[in-house]
């Protein structure tokens, strides 16, 4: 069995320590394949990086207008969140407008996860979580507003037969183009179903959801709606300090990217009519985050301001607790 083309290492003192493997689909709305790494055909679990698909029956059914959510609260609903403040209270106002409470999520509760000065002061406070600091908490916000619009059972939304994840699992069916069978479903951190797809698909479904090509009105209208949000308040989506955040920062508005756990990315360029996907096979964070920035540079020319920024993102330097430099991780696919 072929494996999948080593796009990233890790050196020290010189020598290659850490190589990562990895598979990357850059598609057009079409569905056609402007080039690839590896095996793009294989199943891969989109994880969070689907959360925007996720959110679709929030605008679909005329939630997100009915309780007035602002761009913020939809990019939170297509979010990763680092927990801060300004994160929680949004994921809270969402469900404040529905008439809903924390005491009607099911996503669980976790400690801040991912800024750690964040979670050493949030700690140190004497602060205790609750499922508002999940990360999950304003996708849970969103699903909970559109059941409480259509009039859905609000308890047990997180289980696979409920009504909003089955709204779910055929948005994404319609934009991966893939029929979910019994084998392809998982249970996510969260608790919600996560559905396995080609990642080929995933980077097809993403390209669709920025141009609205090969969707009905009403679902294209959403997925470019929510699109627009995350690029527009990118910190909503994940964070300070997050790369998520800095991305779409160094996309200056035209670059949409979410990352999944287990070495997931997907991201699109509207402006191009394309989507990506990535999938990094040892799971590692650091490494799928310089896949996709190099991913992505590769697409813009390189007298573009973009390029540049997503260039410097392509390696990083490895550092000791003495701040001593003593490696690096950095880029290495170059695609015929």
């Amino acid at each position: 069995m072929t494996a999948n083309p080593v796009l990233v290492e890790s050196t020290r003192g010189g020598v290659v320590e850490t190589r990562h493997r990895g598979a990357i689909a850059v598609c057009d709305a079409d569905g056609g394949v402007v080039w690839s790494a590896g095996k793009i055909d294989d199943l891969v679990f989109p994880r969070s990086a689907a959360k925007l698909v996720q959110a679709l029956p929030l605008v679909e059914s005329g939630a997100a207008d009915r309780y007035g959510l602002t761009d913020r609260e939809l990019a939170l609903a297509c979010a990763s969140h680092s927990s801060e403040e300004d994160h929680v209270a949004t994921a809270k106002s969402m469900l404040e407008k529905a008439g809903l409470s924390e005491s009607n999520l099911e996503c669980g509760t976790h400690w801040p996860l991912f800024n750690h000065k964040h979670l050493i002061d949030f700690a140190g406070a004497g602060k205790k979580p609750n499922q508002l600091h999940n990360n999950c908490s304003g996708k849970h916000a969103g699903f909970l507003c559109a059941c409480a619009h259509q009039g859905i059972e609000t308890e047990g939304y997180v289980g696979r037969d409920h009504a909003i994840q089955r709204q779910v699992k055929a948005a994404l069916e319609d934009l991966t183009g893939t029929q979910i069978g019994e084998a392809q479903c998982g249970v996510d951190g969260c608790s919600i179903p996560t559905y396995a797809v080609p990642l080929r698909s995933l980077a097809h479904g993403f390209a669709k959801a920025a141009t609205g090509h090969g969707l009905g009105k009403d679902r294209a209208v959403a997925a470019r709606r929510l699109m627009a949000a995350c690029m527009e308040h990118p910190w909503y989506v994940a964070g300070t300090k997050r790369f998520c955040t800095e991305v779409m920062e160094a996309g200056e508005g035209c670059i949409f990217a979410k990352t999944g756990a287990d070495g997931v990315y997907a991201a699109a360029i509207p402006e191009m009519g394309l989507g990506l996907a990535i999938k990094c096979t040892d799971g590692s964070g650091p490494a799928t985050e310089i896949m996709l920035a190099s991913a992505l540079a590769r697409l813009f020319d390189e007298a573009d301001a973009r390029y540049e920024q997503l260039q410097a993102m392509t390696s990083r330097r490895i550092r000791n607790w003495n701040g001593t430099e003593v490696g690096e991780m950095r880029a290495v696919y170059k695609p015929d």
